[in-house]
């Protein structure tokens, strides 16, 4: 690695700290702060300080939030007895893109995973499980990923939540719109066949 300025080279190994940011685009992304204008970088700094300080996880759902609840649970149009779970917040940007689900979320901030030490303790269930003993959700959409964590995930909430009254669903999983069905594994078709419906 070549020898930079000292300040130079701390914020390129805390730009590597960033996901899918390797040593050549924390270079460029550093060397674009050096160029740009003091203005620019103090508000680069300021919005990193605010994701900080002025964000947090919303009372009911656990999405994040800049106030006690997050935009899907303040919507009054949105429908409170249908709740969609998934793994992590930025989930519900691909639920939302689709522009067809009109419930609420429940964010779990995780998934099962023994092999790492997160068990059902360390996931933010006991709000989902509360939120059904209030009466409040008829049906708990699982929209965990198809890992073997979230299937994980989504069998032991089946498992939990069904014996307090409530519908639980599972989002359809398979075969991706515009590929070819030779180039999937047989996990894909599996899931495909399995999540069949009559046309």
């Amino acid at each position: 690695m070549p020898d930079f300025a000292e300040p130079l080279a701390r914020l390129i190994a805390e730009f590597k700290h960033l996901p899918g940011i390797g040593q050549k685009s924390a270079q460029r992304l550093a060397f674009h702060v050096l160029r740009a204008g003091r203005e620019d970088a103090e508000r680069l700094s300021q919005a990193i300080l605010d994701v900080k300080d002025k964000l947090g996880l919303c009372a009911l759902c656990n999405n994040i939030s800049d106030s006690e609840e997050c935009q899907f649970c303040r919507d009054p149009n949105r429908d409170p007895k249908l709740v969609c779970v998934v793994e992590e917040p930025h989930n519900i940007v691909g639920i939302e893109t689709t522009r067809q689900f009109n419930g609420r979320y429940h964010v779990l901030h995780g998934a099962l995973s023994p092999l790492r030490g997160i068990g059902p303790e360390s996931l933010k269930i006991k709000g989902l499980v509360e939120r059904i003993g209030q009466g409040e959700i008829a049906e708990v959409i699982v929209a965990t990923n198809p890992t073997v964590e979230g299937e994980a995930t989504a069998v032991y909430l089946s498992r939990l939540l069904k014996p307090l009254g409530v519908k639980v669903t599972r989002i359809g999983m398979g075969i991706p719109v515009g590929s070819d069905i030779e180039f999937a594994d047989e996990v894909t078709i599996s899931k495909a066949m399995e999540g069949r419906r009559e046309m």
